[in-house]
């Protein structure tokens, strides 16, 4: 099969290449998004390969299936980006990799909570100027503090168990609740809203759907504690950055870690250095001390990109061969993740 990667960047093209080896597929790689204006680029092409802020719209893939592009392989697990409806009438199929490593993503989680609750990138900083001086670096213990986490799939559970590990209480949230999970000392499964009125953490490990986008919003920001701190290794666009904005000037919230941003596409992912950023919405969010941005990197661990490589590269070769796809999205999929309420 001839595969055209989009939006590639060396050190996927480097796993890639390596995992490769054991397939007989053609790769192709491009810097480029995918968007309107690039997707004549995949003519010729059996399989576009898409990432998270690439645009997989119905206009995209009218033009690629006028190209002879038949399968789009995502190597995200988000597929929120995607018009499915618009792939099935075009007879475009969709995979996914729907487990890359939940531990990576958990493990950054948790990286990004202990950076910003004891200040360690402020204290690198200063120590790096030849500051030594311990003013204005307190933190708080990790340990008694009540998190609360909403999603429990994969991802969720890996980051609850590590924080019960640390001596946290945990309150869950999940529309389905993991049965063993539930058995777990020190973890409880509660309403949405006892969870925003009760954590002093809050985590978010849900897809992004018409009913969890802006998940964190005005509104659910007055129901929880002076000074909640807000994790995000999912998707942007759950939480209204507005109203983090509003809730980091008023000290609603005491502080965020985030690794993605909802207006991300065309940021994230770019050297950006020598220009002024566009974005006035970032650009305020980065000038708050209490907000620990990385761009969208909690994937980025060798093991998940080798699982990338590997769970992509045989969907294809079960789509050259006529085999059922173990990773497709159905278009029945796309409004059937969990509906989160109070």
């Amino acid at each position: 099969m001839k595969i055209l990667f989009f939006d590639s960047h060396r050190y996927e093209r480097l796993v890639f290449d390596g995992v490769s080896a054991h397939f007989e597929h053609h790769i192709d790689y491009l810097d480029v998004r995918l968007t309107e204006k690039t997707a004549p680029l995949a003519a010729g092409y059996d399989v576009i390969c898409a990432f998270v802020n690439d645009r997989v719209n119905a206009e995209v893939l009218t033009i690629l299936a006028q190209g002879g592009v038949r399968l789009v392989a995502l190597r995200s697990a988000g597929f929120n980006h995607v018009d499915l409806e618009a792939a099935h009438k075009l007879g475009v199929r969709v995979v996914r990799v729907p487990e890359y490593s939940p531990h990576a993503v958990a493990e950054h989680a948790v990286a990004l909570l202990l950076g910003l609750v004891r200040k360690i990138p402020r204290a690198h900083a200063r120590v790096r100027e030849g500051n030594f001086s311990l003013d204005g670096l307190e933190g708080f213990d990790l340990f008694g503090k009540t998190v609360g986490v909403v999603g429990t799939g994969r991802i969720g559970r890996a980051f609850a168990k590590i924080l019960l590990g640390f001596g946290c209480q945990v309150f869950a949230y999940d529309q389905s609740p993991d049965p063993q999970l539930a058995q777990a000392p020190g973890l409880r499964y509660v309403s949405l809203a006892e969870l925003f009125s009760s954590a002093k953490i809050i985590s978010l490990h849900v897809p992004l759907t018409p009913s969890t986008k802006h998940l964190i919003d005005d509104q659910a920001l007055s129901r929880m504690q002076d000074g909640v701190i807000l994790l995000n290794t999912g998707r942007g666009a759950l939480i209204d950055t507005r109203a983090l904005i509003d809730g980091l000037k008023t000290g609603k919230v005491g502080g965020a870690a985030l690794d993605v941003y909802e207006e991300e596409e065309g940021v994230f992912f770019e050297d950006l250095s020598n220009q002024v950023l566009q974005d006035d919405i970032l650009a305020r969010l980065l000038t708050f001390p209490n907000v620990l941005l990385t761009s969208h990197q909690a994937f980025l661990t060798h093991e998940a990109l080798v699982n990338i490589a590997e769970t992509t590269l045989k969907s294809v070769s079960e789509y050259a061969q006529g085999l059922p796809l173990t990773c497709e999205v159905q278009v029945s999929r796309a409004g059937s993740a969990p509906r989160l309420g109070g």
